[in-house]
């Protein structure tokens, strides 16, 4: 049991810098779906989609900042 809730930790987002670090991952997934995108579709449409990857980006870094703010506003109260 004490293996398991040392992974546990290991793998929570508790930290600024880790959710840099998970948003940076994301990002540079996210931009190489959109270029893969680009290439299957060029023109308008694959600059939507160039686009919707790289909006998705913002809206989960935009929840894991907040998220940390949260837990650590809960932890110290």
């Amino acid at each position: 049991m004490k293996v398991l809730k040392r992974l546990k930790n290991l793998m929570r987002i508790s930290t600024k810098f880790d959710a840099g670090l998970v948003i940076y991952a994301i990002a540079v997934g996210a931009l190489e779906r959109g270029h893969h995108y680009f290439v299957q579709y060029p023109g308008g449409v694959g600059y939507m989609m160039l686009g919707a990857s790289t909006l998705v980006v913002f809206i989960a870094g935009g929840a894991l900042i907040d998220y940390v703010d949260l837990r650590q506003k809960n932890l110290s109260a």
